[in-house]
């Protein structure tokens, strides 16, 4: 068999491997205003992980005390989700490791590190997979210049759902990017429905449709059917290059409301809003799935800060507005609130280096004002 036939091969059995995912897509959604008992998993991660997760763990407990005593929330620790045990068994999410975290209802994440190079996949993407976290949620809010930002990112399709199983010939390279109807179906709700529930009264999509035209042409199409469930929404389209020029333009930025994308695309210009917004340190993560929903930081496990000494001043507030997010969708917004006030209201500075508080000074001010 030729080389450009064993490619071939590869490719139909990725495609039959997607059919079959498709088939698999719907689950039951979880009801937590009736649930007795709910398991949240708590995961530290790499790098800096461990350490904005011992703070932000502290404040849960305090958040929560009256329930864990009660029985009525659970906070159940997860080992070996770390780049030397992944590494060790050659697996981006080792199986034990898996079924332990199935047994929880929603995770807290520290942030983990992913192998350059190689086959190895993330860990969050083999999670998102795994528990069809379908839906990544991040808010990016700065109150003074009336921004109000929500991000919806497809989570699971995309260039991501094949990013590790692309196909070599001498020569040449060939990833895949995979968009579904029913992927796609998906996202496009839960952003109108955020948008529904919370009094938004607009929706952009952002793609690459003029030059994707079969993938992000369908996702664009089918954004558009679900808009017309939802006539008090008005609905536009943008291109990512001209999204992400229009987040730094102060004459049209607070204009935007919601925004709904592809996978690609939302990993980047989330990234962009949350620098608008003081940093990637500073926003919040949520991937959500019918059955299991998964919050943490948006920034990476900062080996450097490890390697210089400073892991002791990373900054929590992204774990922490994480932690807001998760006690959200697990109908305490009372709690929430009180999280999210003690945020604002917070002085201590944090800067990622001597100059500034430690993790644990931050996260202690923030337990004072709860």
């Amino acid at each position: 068999m030729s080389q450009l036939d064993q490619a071939c091969e590869s490719f139909r059995i990725l495609m039959e491997q997607q059919l079959l995912r498709i088939e698999n897509m719907s689950a039951e959604k979880v009801d937590f205003t009736t649930k007795k008992t709910v398991t949240i998993g708590l995961v530290d991660g790499d790098g800096i992980g461990p350490i904005i997760m011992s703070q932000a763990v502290k404040v849960l407990e305090k958040l929560l005390a009256d329930e864990i005593a009660a029985g009525s929330v659970v906070l159940k620790r997860i080992e070996g989700l770390t780049i030397e045990n992944r590494l060790e068994k050659n697996q981006p999410v080792p199986t034990d490791v898996l079924e332990q975290i199935k047994t929880c209802d929603v995770l807290l994440k520290g942030p983990t590190t992913t192998p350059m190079g190689g086959k190895m996949e993330s860990a969050n993407v083999t999670l998102r997979r795994e528990l069809d976290l379908y839906a990544n949620v991040r808010p990016v809010a700065i109150p003074e210049e009336d921004i109000d930002w929500m991000f919806y990112r497809e989570n699971t399709e995309g260039e991501y759902v094949l990013g590790s199983r692309g196909v070599e010939l001498p020569g040449m390279a060939v990833d895949f990017k995979v968009t579904t109807d029913a992927g796609t179906r998906r996202i496009a709700r839960a952003a109108f429905d955020y948008a529904r529930q919370n009094g938004k009264t607009r929706v952009s999509i952002v793609t690459k449709a003029n030059i994707m035209k079969k993938t992000d042409g369908k996702f664009t199409a089918i954004c558009h059917e679900v808009a017309a469930d939802y006539p008090e929404i008005s609905v536009d389209d943008w291109y990512i290059d001209i999204m992400t020029a229009n987040l730094v333009n102060p004459a049209i930025r607070n204009q935007f409301q919601v925004m709904v994308m592809p996978n690609l695309y939302g990993d980047i210009i989330t990234d962009e809003a949350a620098q608008i917004q003081g940093g990637v340190g500073t926003a919040g993560s949520a991937n959500i799935g019918d059955r299991y929903a998964m919050f943490e930081a948006i920034h990476g496990s900062a080996p450097r800060m490890i390697e210089d000494g400073l892991g002791d001043y990373a900054n929590p507030s992204s774990i922490l507005k994480a932690e807001a997010m998760l006690l959200r969708h697990i109908c305490r917004s009372d709690t929430a609130e009180k999280l999210e006030n003690a945020l604002v209201s917070c002085k201590t500075v944090v800067t990622g280096d001597r100059n500034g508080a430690t993790c644990a000074q931050f996260a202690e001010e923030i337990m004072r004002l709860l």
